[in-house]
């Protein structure tokens, strides 16, 4: 099941994919559109100005993000009735804002196994895209009530199945900071990583990592690999690494940059395996650091960034 905002004519190609995959797949366009526009129905619009827009209190029904929530919720109660499903393994993923909606679902709806949002995260008051433009036009009141009841961040917490978060080291509109904020509301024994070197932000829903961890989740397939929590002591940098395929490529992804984290530069660096640990060298002038290992599915697992103090 998707919560994305891929328009309604690119659901064929999703749905397709994932029924090629065996599952049975239920996309949803969240802006209101169908196949040929948008739905006399269709609730809220997603745009900013209408996701951002000033309320007050008792308007709370009316707003974008209640509206979507409340679809998805539903949508996978509809999911779940419909004959040859397995109501025991269901999953939710979305990008971007669907992103966004699947960190806030998979809090929400415990009924889903497993949730992978893209790009999406919380924190969103603190750094995003939106902190300077739709969110810095609302008034206090309005901008304090959005975040308190539609940042993931209040939702995270409460997620109870395994989930995947997926990002670039330079999002334009979810940077790391926020991310790693966001995901660290998960319980670790929950949460896997997988942030790449400059993956680009768009409607993809062709990534193998989103795919092998709900094989691997709800239809029994072989697990995703994790790193453990990235520790930096007398030059090196390592993390505890549990994998159950072989590693092929290991490096330490790094940026010598500071200041707004979608425009840092990000450099790859060799790592070694010591055992079951990724060990590598501290660049000089390394300010933030991870390690990263693809197995021999070609999947891309990482650990947490680290920042290097002086």
């Amino acid at each position: 099941m998707c919560s994305s905002d891929l328009g309604g004519k690119a659901f064929p190609e999703w749905a397709d994919h994932w029924a090629a995959r065996g599952y049975f797949a239920l996309a949803m366009d969240l802006a209101g559109n169908g196949p040929q526009g948008r739905l006399p129905d269709g609730g809220p619009d997603q745009s900013d100005a209408v996701k951002f827009r000033e309320f007050g209190a008792g308007e709370e029904r009316e707003m974008w993000t209640y509206h979507a929530v409340s679809a998805v919720i539903r949508g996978h109660s509809l999911l779940r009735s419909v004959p040859g499903v397995d109501a025991r393994r269901t999953g939710v993923t979305g990008i971007s804002w669907g992103g966004y909606l699947t960190c806030i679902v998979a809090g929400l709806d415990p009924r889903f196994q497993a949730a992978v949002p893209v790009y999406g995260c919380g924190h969103l008051g603190e750094n995003s895209y939106w902190v300077t433009n739709s969110l810095a036009a609302m008034t206090p009141a309005s901008r304090d009530r959005w975040l308190k009841l539609w940042d993931p961040s209040v939702y995270l917490p409460a997620v109870s199945r395994p989930i995947l978060f997926l990002n670039g080291t330079t999002d334009f509109a979810y940077p790391l900071d926020s991310y790693q904020k966001s995901y660290r509301h998960v319980p670790e024994t929950l949460r896997h990583l997988s942030v790449v070197v400059d993956l680009p932000h768009g409607h993809i829903w062709t990534f193998p990592e989103v795919d092998a961890f709900m094989d691997g989740a709800l239809d029994g397939g072989t697990g995703f690999p994790r790193l453990g929590v990235t520790e930096v002591k007398d030059r090196l940098v390592a993390a505890d690494l549990k994998s159950p395929l072989p590693v092929v490529e290991a490096l330490l992804c790094y940026t010598t940059d500071t200041g707004h984290w979608q425009a840092r530069k990000w450099r790859t660096a060799a790592a070694r395996m010591d055992g079951g640990r990724v060990v590598a060298t501290l660049p000089e002038g390394a300010r933030v650091v991870y390690l990263a290992i693809k197995d021999t599915r070609g999947l891309r697992a990482s650990s947490e960034h680290a920042e290097i103090r002086d």
